[in-house]
């Protein structure tokens, strides 16, 4: 039997078009596709008929299938002989446990492969008109998550140490901690004019931008109730919006 092979393969942020070329060629040769709820419908439809395609999404406190699993398909499938594809949105080694996937592959002997893809926390922010750095305006940038494993017995993310000490904050996943957040960092001693946006369904037709301070932002999101998935830009470059924004397929644009 042949060996199997596993891809770990980013599909970027949203916009089929932002999809790498490496990573459509191993779409159309997998025999197995296992991939995620970020995933756009137009990417999969890229996929051959004849593969063989698993959902295992997760959303907030839902799972289809549990992280386990993932991996132990993963491993089942590829032992197998088959090239197995694990397809995610954005970047595999960016807060997509894609780390930990292969962990589990290089434990029992599957070989793998990672192709990076285009991270949502520099495409989405573009894709509305914010550049993360300036040299006006940000010489620093971090990618924060907003939703940690739950296990752990404390948060790695010092948010009050963050206010003060970085220019541009991206906070992945954080929308249903936007109130604790945004209380965090003007404890901190961050400024509550801080500028602030939320961007909805990023570099899609849905994309949607909610803007604000760190002062009105979250009363906002909440009158225009934005839902995940959605990224916050924190910072003085959100200013550069209104100014830069290019984006004109049909994407509404909130201030």
């Amino acid at each position: 039997m042949k060996k199997g092979k596993v891809y770990l393969v980013g599909a970027g942020p949203g916009d089929p078009d932002l999809l790498s070329i490496k990573a459509l060629k191993i779409l159309k040769k997998a025999d197995v596709v296992v991939y995620d709820r970020l995933v756009m419908k137009p990417i999969l439809e890229l996929i051959p008929e004849k593969v063989k395609k698993i959902y295992v999404g997760k959303r907030s406190g839902k799972h289809v299938v549990s992280q386990d699993k993932i991996s132990e398909t993963l491993v089942d499938e590829a032992q197998q002989g088959k090239i197995v594809v694990r397809l995610k949105g954005g970047d595999p080694f960016l807060f997509a446990r894609g780390g930990e996937e292969a962990q589990k592959l290089r434990k029992a002997s599957v070989q793998f492969e990672v192709v990076p893809g285009i991270t949502s926390a520099l495409a989405v922010p573009t894709y509305a008109g914010i550049p993360v750095t300036h040299r006006k305006y940000a010489s620093s940038v971090v990618i924060v998550t907003g939703h940690e494993d739950p296990t752990k017995l404390e948060s790695r993310v010092k948010w009050t140490k963050l206010a003060t000490s970085v220019d541009t904050i991206v906070v992945l996943m954080g929308v249903e901690k936007l109130e604790g957040i945004v209380k965090s960092l003007v404890d901190g001693g961050r400024d509550p004019a801080t500028s602030v946006a939320i961007i909805e369904n990023g570099t899609t037709n849905n994309q949607r931008v909610v803007a604000g301070t760190l002062n009105d932002v979250v009363q906002k999101a909440r009158e225009r109730c934005v839902k995940p998935p959605a990224i916050i830009v924190i910072g003085d470059v959100v200013k550069l919006r209104e100014e830069l924004s290019w984006l004109k397929r049909g994407a509404d644009f909130v201030t």
